[in-house]
């Protein structure tokens, strides 16, 4: 059964990326050897790199004059923008403004492109959708999943 907000049911609608990056584990606090144990091979002086998929949801009434939560093609633009111009083929340490000072894990990662986000979902829908969740996978075994909480 789907949810209702004032008598209206709740969609969620979805939209996957692609994007490639590099990065490094490094905590600038802890020795070398230090690091290597926690981050193992995350640690490389000279980088590693992830082909990462991402999932957007954004949850909301249908609008009644268009029929959409939100147009995907506003939907896709605003991804575009805000996350794979900023990080398809950058270095997420070096490159990223939103990540600077920040350890570049996919947990971290995944919160700051919700800030980035959410209030523009908004924004684009004047606060009759909002963003629902986010998934990044950065290798088929490993992803993150956050609702913004």
């Amino acid at each position: 059964m789907p949810s209702v907000i004032d008598g209206k049911a709740m969609i969620y609608i979805s939209r996957d990326v692609h994007f490639c990056a590099a990065h490094k584990l490094y905590n600038e606090h802890w020795s070398k050897e230090k690091n290597e144990e926690v981050f193992g091979a995350c640690a490389n002086e000279n980088w590693h790199g992830h082909n990462f998929d991402m999932t957007v949801t954004v949850k909301g009434p249908v609008d009644p004059e268009t029929g959409f939560v939100i147009n995907f093609k506003d939907l896709k633009k605003l991804i575009n923008e805000e996350v794979l111009d900023k990080l398809d083929h950058k270095n997420l340490n070096l490159d990223v403004d939103f990540m600077h000072g920040k350890l570049t894990s996919v947990e971290n990662l995944i919160v700051e492109i919700w800030k980035l986000l959410d209030p523009k979902i908004k924004e684009i829908t004047n606060h009759r959708a909002t963003l629902h969740s986010l998934k990044i996978k950065e290798t088929n075994k490993n992803y993150a999943e956050y609702y913004g909480e």
